[in-house]
């Protein structure tokens, strides 16, 4: 097989996929005729044929996938007006805090917020696989370890934890983070007025749109996402990304981390924040 026909039925298989293609299917796809170099070729050269066009060919955490251009996302919401859903503060800046400073336990988010954080809130992260549990910390009780995980990258349209917006080191608190994660245009944006001074941070969460408009909600669930060790050595992310950070690793040390995308209707904020005692 030639060159052109190889990018050829690579460029159908990426358009007619559903989820972002990894090296290895790519492989399979050409029965392990074309190496890992060769397929990297063809997709530079996809990348530059569609460069020009309103949709582009992206590396993601997962694989690689053409999505609609951030400039499109204007015109295609008019085909789908219902607006997504939001999050709530708490859930925000509970995400925020795991992106920036994971691994890290909930009772280290609940210092850091100065509340207590309810299991609502993590296992709805939990349940749209951006958070995980990697570990366990060597302490009383053995708490849970939580980092993000691939899908989150993949549903914030990033390759590596590298591409997170940086925050000054004067600048890790949850309102600081959270406002670093909505600060991205192509990411999440703000409703009109949701940075609202009443204490409920909503945020509108809007994620790439790909060729066959379709919501994060509307996507199956997958199983839970793989933690940073089980991290393909084929994914597109070796490239440039960091590993996520190790089980035992020190939870305050500032790793870059992922962040966040499409959500579900917030929990009631009031329910969710509890004045945290220390111990």
């Amino acid at each position: 097989m030639n060159t052109q026909d190889a990018k050829r039925v690579l460029e159908t298989a990426l358009i007619c996929a559903q989820q972002p293609m990894p090296l290895r299917d790519m492989r399979a796809l050409f029965a392990d005729e074309l190496g890992p170099d060769t397929l990297r070729a063809l997709l530079d050269e996809l990348m530059r044929d569609w460069d020009e066009r309103g949709v582009e060919l992206v590396a993601l955490a997962h694989g690689w996938r053409f999505q609609s251009r951030p400039e499109m996302r204007e015109y295609l919401d008019r085909l789908n007006p219902e607006k997504p859903p939001k999050y709530s503060r708490a859930v925000m800046e509970t995400l925020a805090i795991i992106a920036y400073r994971q691994p890290v336990t909930r009772g280290d988010i609940e210092d850091i917020r100065g509340v207590t954080v309810s299991s609502q809130i993590v296992k709805q992260l939990e349940d749209r696989g951006w958070i995980d549990a990697i570990g366990y910390r060597e302490a009383p009780g053995r708490p849970a370890l939580y980092a993000t995980t691939r899908q989150f990258l993949d549903d914030l349209g990033l390759a590596s934890l590298e591409q997170l917006p940086m925050l000054e080191s004067s600048a890790l608190n949850p309102g600081a983070m959270a406002e670093a994660l909505a600060g991205q245009p192509s990411l999440l944006e703000p409703e009109q007025g949701a940075l609202a001074l009443d204490g409920e941070l909503e945020i509108e969460v809007s994620l790439p749109v790909e060729a066959v408009v379709e919501t994060v909600a509307e996507v199956p669930a997958e199983p839970v996402a793989e933690t940073a060790a089980e991290i393909s050595a084929e994914s597109p992310a070796e490239i440039s990304a960091e590993p996520l950070a190790e089980p035992g690793a020190d939870p305050v040390a500032d790793s870059p981390a992922p962040l966040l995308s499409h959500s579900e209707p917030a929990a009631d904020a009031a329910s969710e924040d509890t004045p945290h005692e220390p111990s």
